[in-house]
């Protein structure tokens, strides 16, 4: 308790005010990306005289990004804006929250902490009408929809947290000009992907890097790859009872996905370096076989985030790629499932302001402005995907608007001593030769010894 006293104490507020005209980065009217009738339209809302506060986790370079979003709203309907975050956010809220002091609009990237809001009564739920917008207009809506909703203080599911930017996990890295020079196609089904692996192996090639290492993280690259093979394999209904512990760490259809990951990255013929490669790999290094002449893999699996790990000058498009990871041919039912993760806002405070500023994360201007803009990706369905700066996010946007499916990373929605501690561990001794049946075993029995 003393620590987060001094983390309060130390909490600096950045306030973000509402000048009479404020320096909008784009000016309304002219660049015909944006949806400029949403700005009309929101001019028509008065909140003159009024502050709304906003908790978010973007600092550095991404609140400078999500300021300029704000600007619009600040400046079209006269609502003075404070922007904050913290280094310690999760705390931040937690301890904002409980001295009755909370922001109007919270914006959180953990499912868990908004279910502990959600079920200590510190949520303003969102209503019926914001869910079935959401699943009307979102991409795979219903899954956002679920990933909105949570249960309160009696145990009642409500949909209290409007998502707003996402990311996308469910991708595979390669470089264009590898693929053409070995006359190698982008594969559209696992089967494909398959059969490009024994062909890359017979042409002397190997077909993935994989890096699991982390320093105190190190396991977490292959739960990606678990949790997306899962998705591939069985129904989102079994994903949800999985992470839930609903079904036990043991169950077949987890140790099958478990084994599908654990014979790519125990097969010496499969991975740059060999089985024994992969863990000692750290997983900023391991695309960079990508780009080795000749190359030392071709693919690799990771999220949207690892361009920045690429080489120095690395053009994304020219240089570097990527697909989505795709689905089993023989598995139709399944759809297009997307793995990823994302920031969701929920009202901590209400007030008109707080009601207004989630009616404007409706409008596709409140996304387009941080499209533009780079480092945001969204499933509204609506917007005009030719805001998107580059043609990789653009790529992005479409996977999730056209995703049948959208699950939240599997891991950050477990318990932190499973989902960042014995499934991490544990995808260690997989790798190290353990088998999948022993491994899963093993965490079942750490989720069983905190219950």
């Amino acid at each position: 308790m003393t620590k987060m006293l001094l983390l309060s104490a130390a909490f600096v507020t950045l306030a973000l005010g509402a000048p009479a005209q404020a320096e909008l980065k784009f000016k309304p009217g002219e660049d015909p990306r944006f949806n400029w009738a949403n700005y009309e339209e929101l001019k028509k809302v008065d909140l003159k005289g009024e502050t709304l506060s906003i908790f978010g986790p973007w600092r550095g370079e991404d609140e400078g990004l999500v300021r300029t979003v704000l600007d619009y709203f600040s400046e079209a309907t006269g609502a003075e804006i404070k922007y904050s975050s913290s280094e310690n956010y999760e705390q931040q809220i937690v301890i904002d929250t409980q001295a009755g002091s909370p922001p109007n609009i919270a914006v959180l990237p953990q499912p868990g902490l908004i279910q502990d809001l959600a079920s200590k009564g510190l949520l303003t739920p969102l209503g019926d009408d914001t869910a079935n917008w959401i699943k009307d207009n979102y991409g795979a809506g219903q899954s956002w929809v679920d990933l909105g909703t949570f249960n309160d203080k009696d145990g009642k599911p409500g949909f209290f947290a409007f998502p707003y930017k996402a990311d996308v996990k469910s991708l595979v890295w390669y470089s264009p000009d590898n693929f053409e020079e070995a006359n190698y196609e982008v594969p559209r089904t696992q089967e494909e992907l398959a059969e490009l692996e024994k062909k890359i192996i017979a042409d002397g090639g190997t077909p993935w890097c994989i890096g699991l290492g982390s320093g105190g993280a190190t396991g977490w690259p292959a739960t990606d790859w678990v949790e997306d093979i899962m998705l591939r394999t069985q129904t989102p209904e079994t994903y949800d009872k999985w992470v839930k512990n609903e079904i036990p760490f043991n169950d077949p259809a987890v140790v099958n996905a478990i084994d599908i990951f654990g014979k790519i990255a125990t097969d010496d013929k499969m991975v740059d370096g060999g089985a024994k490669a992969v863990a000692a790999t750290d997983f900023r290094d391991s695309p960079k076989g990508l780009f080795s002449v000749p190359p030392k893999c071709y693919l690799h699996h990771q999220a949207s985030f690892i361009p920045t790990f690429f080489p120095e000058g690395t053009e994304i498009g020219q240089d570097a790629d990527f697909f989505y990871f795709p689905p089993y041919a023989s598995k139709p039912d399944l759809g297009t499932p997307v793995l990823g993760a994302g920031t969701l806002a929920m009202i901590t405070k209400d007030s008109k302001s707080a009601r207004a500023f989630i009616e404007f994360l409706k409008m596709p201007l409140a996304h387009e402005i941080w499209m533009a803009q780079g480092g945001f990706v969204t499933p509204f369905k609506s917007v005009n995907k030719e805001a998107y700066a580059s043609d990789a996010l653009k790529k992005q946007g479409e996977i999730l608007a056209e995703a049948s499916t959208f699950r939240f990373d599997g891991s950050d929605l477990m318990p932190g001593k499973i989902g960042a501690g014995a499934f991490w561990t544990g995808m260690i001794d997989l790798v190290g030769g353990k088998s999948a049946q022993d491994v899963a075993t093993d965490i079942q029995k750490s989720w069983d010894a905190i219950k």
